[in-house]
């Protein structure tokens, strides 16, 4: 006993501390690695065409945020929307330009 607390009940009670803050620290992903399985996850996308527009949301009337040359690789959620896939919050692009990079199943 440790404080009057069973070490068993203590290193239970240690190990749950250390995963909440694991946990609040990673903003709630475990890995970047496992993004790619969920719906919402990460994939590499090669640009296939001249320039890209990235765009502020999935439409083309939605402001252009960012362009991005042909075969410029970038990272991408699974989620395709009108056409347009997300790249990040606040970041879309054509889907039908992009293509998984070599080895990425997105």
């Amino acid at each position: 006993m440790i404080l009057g607390i069973p070490k068993r009940t203590l290193l239970i009670l240690v190990a749950l501390i250390a995963v909440i803050v694991l946990y609040a620290m990673t903003g709630g992903e475990l890995s970047s690695e496992a993004e790619g399985s969920d719906g919402d996850g990460g994939c590499s996308m090669t640009v296939e065409a001249d320039a890209l527009n990235v765009r502020s949301g999935p439409s083309t009337g939605d402001e252009i945020v960012d362009k991005l040359e042909q075969d410029a690789e970038t990272d991408a959620t699974t989620e395709v929307r009108d056409g347009f896939r997300k790249l990040a919050d606040g970041e879309w692009a054509a889907d039908d330009f992009l293509e998984p990079a070599d080895g990425a199943s997105c």
